[in-house]
């Protein structure tokens, strides 16, 4: 998975919110590169209904689900995306702010809160969802460092808690150890008690060693899949390599849990990967899960 990385997206950055219920926001009409399809614009301001909460963005982050859903590939997803054009005009999933009112049953939060989450519509001065859809605010987090958690810190518990089934003494290899998701894996398995091996380029070796990792593998130096190491779990965010190659390094009864969104062609992604992977997995002890990223 691509890195998450914060964008800081405050009022008084983009100018006093319009008049009339109105809010700057980013928006999206058509598919296609980020320069070209984005721009700044004023929407109406979302309504609170009852079980919502309104939140005043602070700040959002960027993953690489929201680029699939800016450029709308692949192309075999768009139906998903929205036809001929997004389901909804304004970008952005990932979000931390202060919540601005609440509708009918909300208990759990109140105005003033400051809050991390997730909904639609992210890239905007103001976003809402349901109450489920937010928790408070670390008081030892920026707005920016918060909103940089949700997609990629949340998949990536999901995929070792979960799917990996995670346990102290276990051999975990991270590949894409210094991606968004990456960098949280890397932490959540150790929090686990796992013994770690990062996969990363030259430039970030030492980054991921000082988030955790047991060992860091520099693979432009070296190839994990050739090494006589095997490891009880294999979260791959890169798919740098064939399935059979990553086979070698897992233990017989390893797991390998491939998390890559963006690989595989403009038309049909991962869809290819994640056949192969679901029919191999048919006729060996090793468990071999293919996963789209979290979105």
């Amino acid at each position: 998975m691509a890195a998450t990385s914060a964008a800081k997206f405050e009022s008084r950055q983009l100018g006093p919110t319009s008049s009339g219920g109105l809010m700057k926001a980013i928006v999206q009409d058509s598919y296609g590169e980020p320069e070209a399809v984005l721009s700044l614009q004023d929407v109406a301001k979302p309504a609170v209904n009852d079980g919502e909460v309104l939140v005043r963005v602070h700040a959002a982050s960027v993953h690489v689900g929201d680029w699939m859903l800016v450029t709308g590939l692949p192309y075999i997803a768009r139906p998903a995306y929205g036809m001929p054009r997004p389901k909804s005009r304004v970008p952005g999933t990932d979000v931390a702010g202060t919540v601005e009112a609440v509708g009918k049953d909300v208990t759990e939060l109140r105005p003033g809160d400051d809050v991390i989450g997730w909904c639609a519509g992210a890239f905007a001065e103001y976003a809402c969802a349901t109450q489920d859809h937010f928790v408070r605010k670390p008081a030892n987090l920026t707005f920016e460092q918060a909103a940089a958690v949700g997609v990629s810190a949340s998949t990536a518990l999901q995929l070792l808690r979960d799917q990996g089934k995670v346990q102290p003494g276990h051999k975990v290899l991270i590949n894409g150890a210094s991606g968004g998701l990456g960098t949280f894996a890397v932490q959540i398995a150790k929090a686990f008690g796992a013994e770690v091996t990062g996969v990363c380029s030259t430039r970030n070796v030492d980054m991921v060693r000082s988030i955790g990792a047991d060992r860091v593998i520099d693979y432009i130096q070296e190839d994990f899949t050739q090494g006589k190491q095997r490891y009880d779990f294999i979260l791959d965010n890169v798919a740098n390599h064939s399935l059979s190659d990553t086979r070698r390094a897992l233990a017989p009864n390893g797991k390998l849990q491939s998390n890559n969104g963006t690989s595989g062609g403009r038309w049909v992604g991962t869809l290819g990967t994640v056949i192969k992977t679901a029919a191999t997995s048919m006729f060996e002890r090793q468990q071999l899960i293919a996963a789209e990223p979290r979105r």
